[in-house]
């Protein structure tokens, strides 16, 4: 899921070959390094979103990341087919009550890359501002324009009921 979100949301920024090849690979070493850390370290924390027993969306954050900006929610993906069904809106909330139980901060911030005006329109309408722009560093090679949205207060983030 990670890497086709990265293949239908990144061609263009990343390098074609890497989308076309290795991605794959990298996002399994990435993902068995983060998943395989034997119990809960409290540094970081995964909510997986499932749908008829299969993984349909997850969100991956690490806590008190940046001490200026907070948390850094480092991936939030969706299976595409499932798209604008609130799946991410309740993956983001689930992080924010996590963030908010560990008690290390309130404040939650992202890095999208800039091209990616779905994302950016989807973060704003859940109370994101772009409070930065830089270019950094791409998985597979190469620099590419990114902006940071952030939260002050991820309690904002939390649904209600």
């Amino acid at each position: 899921m990670h890497a086709d979100s990265w293949r239908r949301n990144y061609r263009g920024a990343y390098d074609d070959h890497f989308l076309d090849h290795d991605v794959d690979a990298d996002r399994l070493a990435v993902w068995t390094a983060r998943l395989g850390v034997p119990g809960p370290s409290g540094r970081a924390c995964t909510v997986v979103a499932e749908h008829d027993g299969a993984v349909v969306g997850f969100a991956h954050t690490i806590f008190g990341e940046d001490p200026a900006w907070g948390s850094l929610l480092d991936n939030l993906h969706v299976s595409h087919a499932l798209q604008r069904q609130g799946i991410a809106s309740r993956l983001m909330a689930c992080t924010a009550e996590r963030l908010l139980a560990a008690g290390g901060g309130r404040a939650l911030y992202l890095w999208v890359l800039e091209q990616n005006t779905g994302a950016q329109a989807f973060y704003r309408a859940r109370g994101g501002s772009v409070v930065e722009r830089a270019v950094r560093p791409l998985a597979g090679g190469g620099d590419g324009p990114v902006l940071r949205i952030a939260w002050p207060d991820a309690a904002t983030l939390v649904l209600p009921g």
